[in-house]
C-alpha cells in the first residue's frame, strides 16, 4: 500500500490511533486524527503521538467538508464501523480500514493470529514466546496491548507476527491473511456493539477470511459453530479438543496432551504445565499446533509450553494473608471467562464481580456458584441486574458496593482462613477504570497493603 502524498484521516485518538497516525506520517502521509469525544485537550493527544509528529489533530464534531478530501480513513478497534459518519464516507468511495489492516499491508513477515471470546491473551502470549524461543524476529500485537502499527517498521521478511485478535479489529479487514490462525471459541459477548450474534461470529470468522490452501486455522472442535466453520474453509483445518479423541488434530487423552498431524506425537502431561485448568490446556493446545503446522520443532514447543506460568490478570495468585488467598481474575469481563475463574477455585470463595454492562446474561455464571461461592460482592453499572438474576437463580448471599475499594476490603473483612478472595467481574471495567489491566491492579495494590 502507498499512502505517500494522501491525505488519511484516523479515526480514534486510543493507542491504536495514536500509533496509526505516527506510522502513516512516517511513510509520508498527509494525516489528520479525529476523535469525537470534544472533552479531550489538543495537548493531551499529542502528547501520546511521536515527538515531532505534524498530524493535525480534530476533536468533537466531525467537520463535514473533511469527507470532500480524503483518499483513506484508518478506523480504530473502539470506534463502531456502523456510525453514520463511517456510512457517509462509504457512500463516497473513500477506503474505510481498520489498524491492524494497514499494519498488514505496511509490515513484512508471516502472520500468526489467534481470536476467540475467551482465551486469546494466554494463548497468545504462550504462542508468542514459542516463536520468540524458536526464531529471530518475533513480535507480539494487538489486542493484547501492543499495536501492530507500532512494530511495522521493525519486522523483516522473515518476521513472525503473532497477532490477538478482537471481533472490533476483525470487522474492518480486508486483505489481511494469517498463515496459521486459530478461533478458541466463541460465546456471546459485545453484542452492544455488534447488535447481534451473527454479526459477532462473523467478524470472528474474518480472521481466515482470506487464507490460501496452504494455509492453516486451529479451530475448538467442541465449538458447534466452529465445528461447522471449518468445513467451509479454503485452506487446512486443525481440530483440539479436551473431550474426545481426534483421528487429526491435539487432544487431551487421560491427563496427555496428544498431537495426531498425521503421526500421533505425546506433547506432555497437563501435570507438567504450570497453567492451571481445563480452559488453558486447550489455549495450550491451540498453541502447539499453531506453532507445529508453522514447523516449530516439538522438543522445542515442548520445552517452552513446560516454563510458562501465564498471564497477568487472568486467575493471577496474588497473595495468602491471614490465612486467605487472594486472585486477581480480571480478565474475566464476560460471564463465560469468569465461568473459568470459579472453576479454578478449590477453596471456599468471596467472589467480587460487576462492572460495564455489554448486555450478557449472568445466569449460565451463577449457577456455578453451587458449592464454591460464599458471598457475591458486587460493583459497577451491572450490579442490581446481576444481584437479580443471581436471586432468579436461588442465590441471595449478596452485597451491594458503590466503591469498588469498599468491596475488596469488605471481602478481606470476611473471609476465613481457608478461604479465597477472588476477582472476576463477568464484566467490563469501563465507567470504573481504564481497562481491566488498571482494575486488577487497584486490586493487587488493595491486597498487597493489607
Amino acid at each position: 500500500m502507498k499512502v505517500a502524498g494522501k491525505k488519511v484521516l484516523v479515526f480514534g485518538s486510543g493507542i491504536s490511533g495514536t500509533s496509526a497516525a505516527g506510522i502513516l506520517e512516517g511513510q509520508g502521509a498527509l494525516v489528520t486524527l479525529y476523535d469525537s469525544n470534544e472533552k479531550l485537550e489538543e495537548e493531551a493527544v499529542r502528547e501520546k503521538m511521536r515527538e515531532g509528529c505534524r498530524t493535525r489533530i480534530v476533536l468533537g464534531e466531525f467537520p463535514e467538508q473533511l469527507l470532500e478530501e480524503l483518499d483513506l480513513v484508518v478506523i480504530s478497534p473502539g470506534v463502531p464501523t456502523d456510525l453514520p459518519v463511517v456510512n457517509r464516507m462509504r457512500e463516497k468511495n473513500i477506503p474505510v480500514i481498520g489498524e491492524v489492516e494497514l499494519a498488514y499491508e505496511l509490515g513484512r513477515g508471516d502472520v500468526l493470529a489467534i481470536t476467540g471470546t475467551n482465551g486469546k491473551t494466554t494463548t497468545t502470549a504462550l504462542l508468542g514466546q514459542i516463536m520468540k524461543d524458536a526464531r529471530d524476529s518475533v513480535f507480539v500485537v494487538g489486542n493484547i496491548g501492543t499495536p501492530y502499527t507500532n512494530v511495522v517498521e521493525e519486522t523483516r521478511e522473515d518476521s513472525v507476527v503473532v497477532a490477538e485478535m478482537s471481533s472490533f479489529q476483525l470487522e474492518s479487514i480486508l486483505d489481511f491473511r494469517a498463515r496459521v490462525s486459530a478461533v478458541l471459541n466463541i460465546t456471546p459477548d459485545h453484542l452492544n456493539r455488534h447488535h447481534t450474534m451473527e454479526a459477532y461470529i462473523e467478524a470472528k470468522k474474518n480472521v481466515a477470511k482470506n487464507q490460501k490452501p496452504e494455509d492453516t486455522c486451529v479451530l475448538n472442535y467442541e465449538d458447534e459453530v466452529l465445528r461447522d466453520f471449518g468445513k467451509t474453509l479454503a485452506g487446512q483445518v486443525l481440530y483440539f479438543s479436551s473431550r474426545r479423541k481426534l483421528e487429526k488434530g491435539i487432544y487431551l487423552d487421560n491427563g496427555n496432551i496428544i498431537y495426531r498431524n498425521p503421526e500421533e506425537c505425546v506433547v506432555c502431561h497437563v501435570k507438567e504445565l504450570k497453567l492451571l485448568g481445563t480452559h488453558n490446556y486447550e489455549n495450550v493446545m491451540a498453541a502447539v499446533a499453531m506453532a507445529s503446522v508453522y514447523g516449530i520443532p516439538m522438543e522445542s514447543i515442548r520445552k517452552t509450553i513446560r516454563e510458562f506460568a501465564g498471564v497477568e490478570h487472568r486467575i493471577e495468585f496474588v497473595a495468602e494473608k491471614d490465612g486467605v488467598a487472594y486472585y486477581n481474575d480480571s480478565k474475566g469481563t464476560n460471564p463465560d471467562a469468569a465461568i473459568k475463574g470459579i472453576e479454578a477455585m478449590i477453596r471456599p470463595t468471596y467472589l467480587i464481580g460487576g462492572g460495564y454492562d455489554k448486555q450478557s446474561s449472568y445466569k449460565e455464571w451463577v449457577e456455578r456458584f453451587a458449592g464454591r461461592v460464599k458471598k457475591l460482592l458486587l460493583v459497577g453499572q451491572t450490579k442490581e441486574k446481576i444481584a437479580e438474576e443471581a436471586r432468579e437463580c436461588g442465590f441471595t448471599d449478596i452485597l451491594l458496593f458503590d466503591s469498588f475499594d469498599e468491596a475488596v476490603l469488605t471481602a478481606a473483612k470476611l473471609a476465613k482462613p481457608g478461604d479465597a478472595v477472588l476477582l472476576s467481574p463477568a464484566c467490563a471495567s469501563w465507567g470504573m477504570f481504564k481497562n481491566y489491566e488498571e482494575r486488577g491492579d487497584k486490586f493487587k495494590e488493595i491486597v498487597n497493603s493489607l
